[in-house]
């Protein structure tokens, strides 16, 4: 038990399956940088699809209490979770999508942001061009370590995310948060930058003790670039005809109802996370974007323009 229990009462520490050890961060040589300019650990969290509304239902406890108690609604940059990353990466947080002001107005305001959030006062962001890559910029301006971890295969190590880290791990499972503390470290002599992308609450919407065999099962869902060539015939998709038609809107309300349950489970995977961060930590716990859940006919997010699949909860603040 650590220093949260006392704020929120004993509780029962989040269960998982032991897998595979990871690579810790940290224990290998980082190429040359600067000496530390600014002062804070930086950890972004994306909660894979998960909707506003979800997060606030699901009510956590303790990671409004980690990151501040408010929680914004914001909206995404993009509605799947490549580009959103991207966004991410360039310094682009969720907006607030504000009435009455120039974008360019906004951008200003949202960047020095960051001088908050490392713990500095002097970022220069005249040097964030022209790579336009905060990694880079952390690294090579500011002496930061730079780590992500990551739990959707579409962020893979082999995509172009992967540019300005020391450590990039796509995770065994792509529902176990906790095994990415499990593999983070922290030094005393220089800060570390760590993206942590949690699928719990992507679809299937399972926690790491479920059982696979009990996840939900949708036709044409599970891996799209993977498995499209098998529906190509003579350059045309062809229609499984074994697949299922759309489900009924009592499927997806249970679909919905798993992804409110895997917020509540994150939130005691956040315990550790208060527990385990040094002094002068600062986090942000955001979404990459939302999810459907037949809302005028639709399910998933992507190639779908609704509020519901841009909405996100935000939240962020030192930790210690």
């Amino acid at each position: 038990m650590g220093l949260l229990d006392k704020l929120l009462g004993r509780k029962q520490p989040a269960k998982r399956p032991v897998g595979r050890p990871l690579p810790r961060a940290g224990t290998g040589p980082i190429r040359p940088r600067p000496e530390p300019k600014a002062k804070n650990n930086y950890i972004l969290i994306t909660l894979d699809s998960c909707r506003y509304d979800s997060f606030m239902t699901a009510a956590p406890k303790v990671i409004p209490k980690i990151t501040g108690g408010e929680v914004e609604r914001r909206w995404s940059y993009a509605s799947w979770t490549s580009p959103s990353h991207f966004n991410f990466l360039m310094g682009l947080v969720p907006h607030r999508s504000p009435d009455n002001v120039f974008a360019s107005e906004y951008y200003k305001e949202d960047f020095l942001n960051y001088n908050k959030r490392v713990g500095t006062e002097g970022m220069e962001f005249a040097k964030l061009v022209p790579s336009l890559w905060m990694p880079d910029y952390l690294q090579n301006e500011l002496g930061y370590t730079t780590h992500a971890w990551v739990s959707l295969p579409v962020l893979n190590a082999k995509t172009a995310v992967n540019r300005g880290f020391d450590s990039f791990q796509l995770m065994d499972k792509h529902n176990d948060m906790m095994a990415m503390f499990d593999t983070m470290s922290f030094d005393d002599e220089r800060p570390a930058f760590y993206m942590l992308n949690v699928g719990e609450t992507h679809y299937p919407f399972a926690t790491p003790e479920e059982d696979p065999s009990e996840w939900p099962r949708i036709s044409g869902v599970h891996g799209v670039f993977k498995h499209l060539d098998d529906h190509v015939v003579g350059g045309k998709l062809v229609e499984d005809e074994d697949a299922p038609k759309f489900f009924d809107q009592e499927k997806l309300d249970q679909l919905r109802e798993r992804q409110i349950n895997t917020v509540r489970y994150l939130d005691g995977v956040f315990e550790k996370l208060y527990d385990m961060v040094p002094k002068n930590t600062f986090v942000t716990v955001t979404a990459d974007h939302g999810e459907l859940f037949g809302e005028e006919g639709y399910f998933g997010h992507g190639p779908i323009m609704h509020e519901k699949v841009f909405e996100v909860p935000f939240l962020e603040a030192q930790v210690r």
